[in-house]
C-alpha cells in the first residue's frame, strides 16, 4: 500500500533551515528511485568536471558537517553542491535506494599549500542537519542534478575514546614501479620494534619485489594498502616544484593522501606519523614511540602536533667495517639502511626539513612538512629526544666522511631486527 502512494507524493517540498548561509532541498520523490552508483575506486570524478573526489567524512568537530576530500582543478572552480543521501528505512543495502536526498551549497576549502600546480588538494564541506543521518554523499555542478551521480559512503559517523592502534604511519605514495625491498623491509620491522601496530601505503606502482612484501605484511595485518590511481586521471609531478616537474598536480597527490590517511584513521589510531616510506621516526631518549609520547603529552598535554627534525643519512656512504653487509640479502634489491651510520651536519641558514607525530583529531588539514589548520599548539621535538633516520641521496654531497655524524641507533637493535627481517623476506620468496 505504500509503495502505491509514492508516486502520488512527487512533487518537489522545499527545505529551508535557519543557517545563513545553507540553502536545502529536498528532491522530488520521483527522482528517488533513479539507479545510483558507488564506485569502489578510491579516485573518481565529480559528474561533468574536471575535479576528482576520494572519500567522505562526518567532522565532528565541524558540526557535523560533511567533509569530502577532494582534487580541484583552482582555475576552473565554481559553485559546487552536496546531494545528501539519507538510506531508505533500517535496511542496510544501498540497493534499497534513498528515503530522501537533500542537496545544499557546498563551501569549498582548496588546501593554502598546492605549490602551483593547477590541481590542489581541496574540502568540500556539506552541512548535515540533524533532523537526519545522511549516509552518502555526491558532489553536483549544479543544485537540481541528482541523476547519474557517483555517492561516497560517508566515514566516521560515530567518535570514539578509544582506539584500536597506538600508532600508525602513513605512507603518502609508492610510484615509479618503486622496488627498494631491502629498505622496504628493514624499515618495517623497525617499525614494530619502536611500538608502531599499523602501516597505510597508497599505492600507484610498485616493482615485483615490493608487491611480494605488500602481500606479506597485508596479509601479516600490519599494512593496509590503499590503491591510488591517480595517473589514471591527471598528469601528476615527479617532484614538489612545477617549473622542474611540470604536471597537473603535487607529487603523484601526496597532500591529498596525507589528508585522507588522517580522516581515514581519526577514530582507529591514538597517533599518526606522517612520513615517507625511507624515514623511520626514531625516539632517541625512550625505549619505544609509545614512552616518548607520554612524556612528550605529559609536558604539553594540550599538544596535538610534534614537529620530528629529518636530517639526511646519505647512501653514499658506509660503515667502513661492513657489519652489516650480510650475504643473505645481496640479491635483495634496495638499500641496507644498517649500513648507512653517518649524518650529515645542520647548515647554517637553511630551514631544517621535518615531518610530524599528530593526533589526527587535533588536525583539520596539513602539509607535508607542518600542519595547515589545527587545534591547540604545535610543538618542536628536541634533535636529541628525538629525530629521523632518512637514507637517501645527500644533500651535502661535497662533505668528507670525517665531517659527517656517526648515528648507530638502529645497530641497538640487532639481536632482534636480524631475524625478523629474514623472517619476512624468507616469507615473501626473496630470501635466496
Amino acid at each position: 500500500m505504500q509503495r502505491f502512494f509514492r508516486p502520488l507524493a512527487g512533487l518537489f517540498i522545499v527545505l529551508f533551515i535557519g543557517l545563513a548561509r545553507w540553502k536545502w532541498e529536498v528532491i522530488s520523490i520521483t527522482d528517488l528511485y533513479h539507479e545510483t552508483t558507488i564506485s569502489p575506486e578510491t579516485i573518481q570524478h565529480i559528474h561533468n568536471s574536471s575535479h576528482l573526489m576520494v572519500s567522505a567524512f562526518k567532522d565532528h568537530r565541524r558540526g557535523g558537517a560533511i567533509r569530502v576530500i577532494s582534487i580541484l582543478r583552482r582555475s576552473a572552480f565554481k559553485k559546487l553542491y552536496c546531494v545528501l543521501c539519507v538510506q531508505a528505512n533500517a535496511r542496510t543495502e544501498w540497493d534499497d535506494g534513498c528515503s530522501q536526498r537533500v542537496s545544499s551549497e557546498a563551501v569549498v576549502e582548496i588546501h593554502s599549500d598546492h605549490f602551483g600546480f593547477p590541481y590542489g588538494t581541496s574540502d568540500i564541506l556539506c552541512n548535515s542537519s540533524s533532523s537526519f543521518k545522511p549516509t552518502h554523499v555526491a558532489i553536483s555542478m549544479d543544485p537540481i542534478t541528482v541523476q547519474n551521480l557517483r555517492y561516497l559512503p560517508i566515514q566516521n559517523q560515530e567518535t570514539k575514546d578509544s582506539f584500536k592502534y597506538s600508532f600508525t604511519v602513513c605512507i603518502s605514495n609508492l610510484f615509479g614501479e618503486y622496488n627498494n625491498a631491502l629498505q622496504f623491509v628493514q624499515t618495517m620491522e623497525v617499525y614494530k620494534l619502536i611500538g608502531i601496530q599499523r602501516v597505510v601505503i597508497y599505492n600507484t606502482s610498485s616493482g615485483p619485489d615490493v608487491e611480494k612484501l605488500l602481500k606479506y605484511y597485508s596479509k601479516e595485518g600490519m599494512l593496509e594498502v590503499v590503491p591510488w590511481s591517480i595517473d589514471k586521471f591527471l598528469k601528476p609531478s615527479h617532484g614538489w616544484q612545477p617549473q622542474e616537474s611540470p604536471g597537473d598536480l603535487h607529487y603523484y597527490g601526496q597532500l591529498t593522501t596525507l589528508n585522507e590517511c588522517i580522516y581515514r584513521h581519526m577514530y582507529q589510531s591514538q597517533y599518526l606519523l606522517l612520513n615517507d616510506i625511507d624515514e623511520i621516526i626514531m625516539p632517541y631518549k625512550h625505549a619505544s614511540l609509545g614512552d616518548l609520547m607520554d612524556t612528550l603529552q605529559t609536558q604539553h598535554h594540550d599538544a596535538g602536533v610534534f614537529i620530528v627534525e629529518n636530517p639526511i643519512f646519505p647512501k653514499t656512504q658506509f660503515d667502513e667495517r661492513g657489519r652489516f653487509s650480510r650475504r643473505e640479502w645481496q640479491n635483495v634489491p634496495g638499500i641496507n639502511i644498517l649500513e648507512h651510520i653517518y649524518r650529515e651536519p645542520d647548515r647554517k641558514g637553511v630551514h631544517k626539513p621535518t615531518k610530524m607525530i599528530i593526533n589526527p583529531r587535533s588536525v583539520e588539514q596539513t602539509s607535508v612538512h607542518s600542519v595547515l589548520k589545527h587545534f591547540g599548539p604545535s610543538i618542536n621535538v628536541q634533535f636529541d629526544v628525538c629525530h629521523i633516520i632518512h637514507v637517501r641521496v645527500p644533500l651535502q654531497g661535497s662533505l668528507h666522511k670525517n665531517q659527517l655524524h656517526v648515528d648507530k641507533k638502529l645497530w641497538e637493535f640487532e639481536k632482534r631486527l636480524i631475524p625478523n627481517i629474514n623472517l619476512a623476506l624468507n616469507e615473501s620468496g626473496l630470501l635466496m
